[in-house]
């Protein structure tokens, strides 16, 4: 039976710059890359043509397609990872297990379950931050306590980056990001190391009970004239002017250490939102209750209506307000909606409609193909009032005034809802002064 190292791969699908995969490489026997296709994932999934396990299932292909130029191949199962962990303990002699960390619950659960397996038989399992720059724990106020408030967490954040940084010029006054923090792991020095076993088949999306989606993925390189520009059009829905980076950070198809070190360059409000992604991050690994309850505890007080036709209509983009409309149609047809939008969606739905933020995080988890817990739990609760950071209740975004500001010609609503203008469109569901005062009162109510 051949002693090997495994390499699990999860959120983190390149060979390059992934800081697991080079310690594992590092270490003293082949490394053989394993991906389970997790049923406790999968089989909760309602759409059978979900466009994100297309693109896991194609990223699986390309990467090994790499690594058979490499001598080696990518071990791929489809299962319950307690299961599939105790067969690969039947079949090779695992000396060591290597993986890159992931904060969300049921990942925490999932590695907890493997690692007292594997412990049990003597076995390694040794974990690596890559998915973020800091992790929880990194950034703190001096009394070692979490930040809840972006805005001080952004500050340090920036002048620990910095510190890290002190070292990016070397001595002969070239600029490269040799920082611990940033460097790219050098795993083209390790790459003979890959254990060499005869080529499986990677189970096919119907063995999964899968189809191929409809939906196309962005591409994962984007001109760096998007993010010079980022800063000057990011709020605009009708303009290209957002990177839909989203799903390779999703799934770390790219380096988080790359993009931010080539971010920080060229420009700071893209930094900022790498910045707002390890917050949240961060958020649910120090406070993990907010995946099912408010950050506020007092606001799981509040009485929302809950009606469900009128949920409905905000799924379908039916609601009578443009901009509301023409965002929840983008994310149907294409599992991206611009971040500007998302926030006056999810002010809508929240505060005109009075319906439990989490309908529309759930919603949303299932659609966007750039789901990610932390962030979507994070912005919808900003968006309620629930969260870190949240605007006050009162504030609430009147969708006329938002298209006004950032859709005034109507280009983005044309784009997706051409029944605009006619009689065919639907009236508005709901008056937005009356649905201020309803808001205000129900949430003084509750808080």
């Amino acid at each position: 039976m051949p002693k090997v190292s495994i390499f699990w791969f999860r959120r983190d699908l390149r060979l390059e710059d992934n800081a697991g995969l080079y310690h594992a490489l590092k270490g003293e026997r082949p490394v053989l890359p394993l991906f389970i296709f997790d049923r406790n994932i999968l089989d909760g999934l309602e759409d059978k043509k979900d466009a994100r396990v297309e693109f896991i299932h194609n990223t699986i292909h390309e990467l090994n397609g790499q690594l058979r130029e490499l001598g080696g191949n990518i071990l791929v199962r489809y299962g319950f990872p307690s299961e599939v962990w105790a067969s690969l303990l039947r079949e090779f002699d695992i000396r060591a297990v290597y993986a890159n960390r992931d904060y969300e619950p049921y990942a925490l659960q999932r590695d907890g379950q493997v690692q007292e397996l594997l412990e049990s038989k003597g076995i390694a399992f040794h974990t690596f931050k890559d998915h973020v720059i800091f992790e929880k724990g990194e950034i703190v106020k001096a009394d070692g306590s979490p930040y809840t408030v972006f805005t001080p967490y952004s500050r340090r954040w920036r002048e620990k980056l910095a510190s890290r940084m002190a070292t990016f010029v070397d001595a002969g006054g070239n600029e490269e990001p040799v920082s611990f923090y940033l460097k790219p792991y050098p795993t083209e020095d390790y790459f003979s190391r890959f254990f060499r076993i005869e080529p499986q088949p990677v189970p096919g999306l119907a063995e999964m009970g899968f189809e191929p989606a409809e939906i196309q993925v962005p591409p994962k390189v984007v001109s760096q004239g998007v993010i010079r520009n980022y800063d000057k059009t990011r709020d605009f829905p009708a303009l290209d002017g957002a990177s839909r980076l989203g799903i390779h950070f999703r799934f770390g198809t790219i380096s988080i250490r790359e993009k931010a070190w080539k971010a920080g360059r060229l420009n700071d409000t893209f930094l900022n939102e790498l910045i707002w992604r390890d917050f949240y991050a961060m958020i649910l690994a120090e406070f993990p209750q907010v995946a099912t309850r408010s950050f506020k505890p007092q606001y799981d007080q509040i009485e929302w209506r809950n009606d469900e036709t009128e949920f409905q209509k905000w799924c379908e983009g039916k609601t009578g307000y443009p901009i509301v409309d023409a965002g929840m149609r983008q994310l149907n047809q294409t599992g991206y909606m611009h971040n500007r939008v998302r926030m006056i969606t999810a002010s809508f739905l929240t505060k005109h409609l009075l319906i439990d933020w989490r309908w529309g995080e759930a919603y949303f988890a299932q659609k966007l193909l750039d789901y990610d817990l932390a962030s979507n739990n994070g912005g919808w609760q900003w968006a309620a009032g629930s969260g870190t950071d949240a605007a006050p209740y009162f504030r609430i975004f009147n969708p006329a005034s938002q298209q006004e500001k950032f859709d005034k010609d109507y280009r983005y609503v044309r784009r997706w809802v051409p029944e605009f203008g006619t009689p065919q469109y639907s009236k508005p569901m709901v008056e937005h002064k009356m649905a201020r005062e309803r808001c205000l009162e129900v949430y003084k109510r509750a808080l």
